[in-house]
């Protein structure tokens, strides 16, 4: 049978254990899009993880769970996205999966690792497939990504597409603003949409448009649409967990914060350091004594 490895949270150490795999499988989650059509399937639910503990508890609420490039920005402090490495994905993407056994696990490509061609994309998704255990990636772009998408699906790597508001270009869209506002734009972003379906992703993100264009990309293509910053009537939503839990005091328009985890953090932190000052801690019941 095949196996995954799960974390044993009973002892103070990451101890893996086997398990049987009951992961929610590509085919399943391309699927949800005639379900959710048919009135029989609820929405995709996915979020970010980037360690063994977030992604053991974000794992059972989740259909899907993102390595994102967002790491760059979330976990090592980054301006942007563009400057993560292939490195960095493979091993924040195999503490993932380690980390979970019911969720699709997909990781992102990082900027650089793909674009060139075909083939440079096929090497660097089979590296990180093979590092991570991850079930799919996902990469940037529209119409000029298409054959890449085709290629790397042809040959058994499944693919989520990433349009509208794309964050590996940054530089070349001038910011992080709303795509999709005059027409000529709206038109390329469904365009972009449809060529990525037709291409053989078996999802599809929707970053940052404005919320029409979503909903006829979501009406109009074949596969479930994912939606941050796009419309409810996306066939699944995604967040960046760290945005969902309040960890930064500024978050995006799209982001709702469920939690204010922040001041959580802090409090408890203050609370610490004056309990060390003052010698409160560490206090009988954090100490061993010695042996009658």
């Amino acid at each position: 049978m095949s196996t995954t490895f799960t974390i044993d949270t009973a002892t103070s150490r990451a101890t893996p254990v086997s398990a049987p795999m009951k992961r929610l499988t590509v085919p399943a989650i391309r699927a949800r899009k005639a379900a959710i059509a048919a009135g029989k399937g609820e929405p995709l639910v996915m979020l970010t993880a980037y360690t063994v503990r977030m992604a053991q508890l974000m794992d059972p609420h989740c259909d899907m769970l993102l390595v994102g490039d967002s790491l760059g920005q979330v976990i090592y402090g980054l301006p942007s996205t563009v400057p993560v490495t292939l490195e960095m994905m493979a091993a924040h993407g195999a503490a993932v999966v380690r980390g979970s056994h019911h969720a699709t696990v997909v990781i992102d490509m990082p900027f650089g690792s793909y674009e060139a061609s075909p083939a440079q994309a096929f090497e660097s998704a089979a590296l990180l497939m093979k590092q991570t255990g991850a079930a799919a990636v996902k990469l940037e772009g529209g119409v000029a990504m298409a054959p890449t998408v085709q290629f790397l699906s042809e040959r058994g790597i499944p693919v989520v597409g990433h349009i509208g508001l794309t964050p590996q270009a940054v530089n070349a869209l001038g910011g992080y603003g709303a795509r999709g506002r005059s027409p000529a734009e709206a038109r390329k972003i469904v365009a972009d949409a449809r060529a990525i379906a037709e291409a053989g992703a078996f999802a599809l993100v929707i970053e940052g448009v404005v919320e029409p264009i979503a909903v006829e990309i979501t009406r109009t293509i074949d596969i479930p649409t994912i939606g941050i910053g796009a419309s409810a009537s996306c066939d699944g939503q995604v967040l960046v967990a760290e945005d969902m839990l309040g960890l930064f005091e500024r978050t995006p328009r799209f982001v709702k914060r469920y939690g204010d985890m922040a001041t959580f953090v802090a409090e408890r932190a203050e609370r610490y350091a004056t309990e060390v000052r003052s010698r409160a801690f560490p206090g009988p019941e954090q100490l061993y004594p010695p042996k009658d």
